[in-house]
């Protein structure tokens, strides 16, 4: 069963919010991958990137 390229969008988008949300504890609490400053930033701008290009591609298939 394939999926429908809507699902799939939305699947990344909820992917790079999850990965956001965890560079953002890290740099607040130090908790899924101890603090490295550099990685979470790095994390935050591609989860950015991707939820950006998500939005942008959802808003095409409509």
């Amino acid at each position: 069963m394939a999926l429908a390229p809507k699902q799939m969008i939305f699947g990344s988008m909820v992917a790079a919010g999850v990965v956001a949300a965890a560079s953002v504890l890290d740099m607040a609490f130090g908790i899924p991958f101890s603090g490295q400053m550099v990685m979470d930033i790095m994390f935050l701008l591609s989860a950015a990137m991707v939820f950006y290009l998500g939005f942008d591609a959802m808003k095409e298939q409509t």
